[in-house]
């Protein structure tokens, strides 16, 4: 529909924003200058207890200094109501007092048939209603008390019942003024192929009525009483009406709880919606009979920017939450994220709330699991990766699923989030071929044992706070076992510490053992054995040395790796750039993880990572070596 000049504008000018924005928001007053048009509230687009949501009615629009949020009048009843365009506009006008410009003839002509299937569907929602008091349905009835299902919820969701009849709501349709193709076209009757009269589509099932963001009803579901059915649940075939992979069950109500704080929360079928609903979880919805579809997901994040998708703890529960993963990758980002929780095998929601109450349910919501970690279980669950091949063909499987991520950013934090969890999987594993239970094992330098030991570095600290706590290492055991100076002089002289304090030391390391004095110089370096850390003070000399070369062993690694790393990033041009330095950059990356020294088998001698920092800090920054010997 083509709208004449200046239509929107004099709507605007008619209808303040704050009064279609008033009717789903509470305004904090205190906060707010009504006579200047000037309006706070807590934003009806994401969850909070502070007002930063703005309007203002001289300028018609709204914003909100939480989550962005910004528009006009129409903008905010298509986001928040799921209208459209000219639903919107239709409603300000009448809003207004304004006429709607007459649509041309087709137009019209569709939108008046809407309104005639519209009137079929209500009509047969009345009668469905209706003969769930017969006594046709006293089976339906005790199925629905045994599922917990009170009067107040069974008028709540407009339950009804369709009977065992070929033509029973047919020909009360027809009763009603209704003609048989209206009938078949808004899905409420089935015309056979070979000629016929019609007949009725749902007949001995529980019927639960499907309306739309506005509230219309536009389609049923049916859960059938014969356990022989040929399909259990039943819905309305594609109408004008009704198009089950762009709608929701309770969209509605359940939009008006999330605008009051609730979250949204995307259960399997009718029965868990109203489960959910009934123990306090009112923004619940489910998809109608199929799997979700790209259009349910942007429908889902027009009323919530993260909906917690709960799916039923069976197989096909978890195989539906993995097939979700391929779908909402390529437009997953910012403002578009999803959770997923799995219930406990064989329950779904209204079995755990039964048995455990909301708050048990509560507590699974609030431990809903982030897209990616759906991603790495699909990935690794149930797999061995004892191999080189089978750990790249991984690598490959997220590679190739994050590349689908169409925001930078958000690829980002996915690849970031899968290398820690790579870490996590393999980082702790058989390095060289050795064991956990190898490693333990003492090795044997000149027929003597020396225990394996590993330097103190933190797992968590980043690549160059664990070079500097290495550094200091190395500095501190040269000053305590001066006789492995010479050992290692022309590597110590390749050391190039940033504090000046480190430096003095390296300096009289170097000083001492050049000087004519020799091995009485160093003696000179005399150590508070206070100020030393237990894990270095009581090595021997033999395991000095080899704690010694292994540190310095590292630091050139890391050295060597960040050279060229930096060399292959310059060098690097055209197209290819960017994946091959995020590669380098991963390399480099793992690099400096591997060369962690942690391990689960000797906490005992790295408990205290923080505190042997600090211990070195204090030994190596005090300068305690060039105290004047005691007389």
């Amino acid at each position: 529909m083509t709208l004449p000049p200046g239509f929107l504008d004099e709507i605007r000018n008619r209808v303040p924003i704050s009064r279609v924005i008033g009717k789903k928001v509470v305004w904090d007053l205190r906060k707010s200058n009504q006579a200047r048009g000037d309006w706070w509230a807590p934003c009806p687009f994401h969850q909070e207890k502070s007002a930063s949501f703005h309007c203002d009615d001289q300028k018609g629009y709204y914003y909100c200094f939480g989550c962005q949020a910004k528009g006009d009048a129409i903008r905010f009843l298509r986001e928040a109501d799921g209208m459209e365009f000219i639903e919107a506009v239709t409603l300000l006008a009448a809003e207004a007092g304004l006429q709607m410009p007459q649509p041309d003839p087709r137009a019209r002509e569709r939108s008046d048939r809407r309104t005639r299937l519209l009137d079929v569907t209500e009509a047969a929602c009345r009668w469905f209603r209706l003969q769930l008091q017969t006594g046709a349905a006293a089976e339906a009835r005790d199925y629905l008390a045994r599922r917990g299902l009170d009067a107040d919820a069974l008028e709540r969701f407009e339950i009804g019942f369709a009977p065992d009849s070929r033509t029973a709501l047919t020909a009360a349709l027809r009763d009603k003024g209704f003609n048989e193709t209206l009938i078949v076209e808004s899905g409420m009757a089935v015309k056979p192929d070979g000629g016929g009269a019609a007949y009725d589509r749902f007949r001995g099932r529980i019927i639960f009525p499907i309306r739309d963001g506005q509230g219309r009803c536009i389609g049923f579901g049916g859960r059938a009483m014969d356990p022989d059915a040929r399909a259990k649940y039943l819905n309305s075939p594609e109408t004008p009406l009704f198009d089950k992979g762009r709608n929701l069950y309770n969209l509605g109500p359940a939009r008006a709880a999330i605008a009051k704080g609730q979250r949204l929360v995307v259960a399997e079928g009718y029965m868990d919606v109203i489960a959910l609903a009934r123990a306090g979880f009112e923004g619940a919805v489910a998809p109608l009979g199929t799997a979700i579809t790209e259009d349910q997901l942007r429908l889902m994040w027009r009323i919530s920017p993260e909906p917690v998708i709960a799916l039923d703890g069976d197989a096909a529960g978890q195989r539906a939450a993995r097939r979700l993963i391929d779908l909402a990758l390529p437009i997953t980002g910012p403002g578009q994220a999803l959770r997923f929780v799995v219930l406990p095998a064989g329950q779904d929601p209204d079995d755990l709330i039964k048995a455990a109450g909301p708050a048990a349910m509560g507590a699974l919501l609030d431990g809903a699991r982030p897209l990616v970690d759906l991603l790495w279980s699909r990935e690794t669950e149930g797999q061995v990766f004892d191999s080189p091949e089978r750990k790249a063909a991984l690598d490959k499987r997220l590679k190739d699923a994050i590349a689908r991520i169409p925001d930078d950013l958000t690829r980002n934090h996915y690849a970031e989030e899968l290398r820690r969890k790579r870490w996590d999987l393999f980082g702790g594993s058989s390095r060289r071929g050795e064991t956990r239970a190898d490693r333990r094992k003492p090795v044997r330098q000149n027929g003597t044992q020396v225990p394996r030991s590993p330097l103190p570095v933190p797992a968590a600290m980043d690549p160059q706070a664990a070079a500097a706590l290495l550094e200091g290492a190395s500095l501190l055991i040269c000053a305590l076992h001066p006789d492995l100076v010479p050992q290692v002089e022309t590597r110590l002289e390749r050391l190039t510490p940033q504090d000046p304090d480190r430096a003095a030391l390296l300096f009289d390391l170097l000083s001492h053992t050049e000087s004519a004095s020799g091995r009485r110089g160093l003696e000179t370096l005399r150590v508070d054995p206070n100020l030393v850390p237990m894990q270095i003070a009581d090595k021997t000399s033999l395991a000095a040395a080899a704690d010694l070369r292994e540190a310095l062993d590292r630091l050139e690694a890391r050295t060597i790796s960040e050279r060229e790393i930096w060399r292959a990033e310059n060098e690097i041009t055209g197209e290819a750039d960017e994946g091959l330095t995020w590669r380098f950059r991963q390399t480099g990356q793992v690099r400096h993880r591997i060369e962690r020294f942690e391990d689960d088998d000797t906490k005992d001698l790295d408990e205290d990572h923080g505190a042997l920092s600090d211990q070195l800090s204090q030994f190596l920054n005090g300068q305690v070596w060039r105290k004047p010997p005691r007389r």
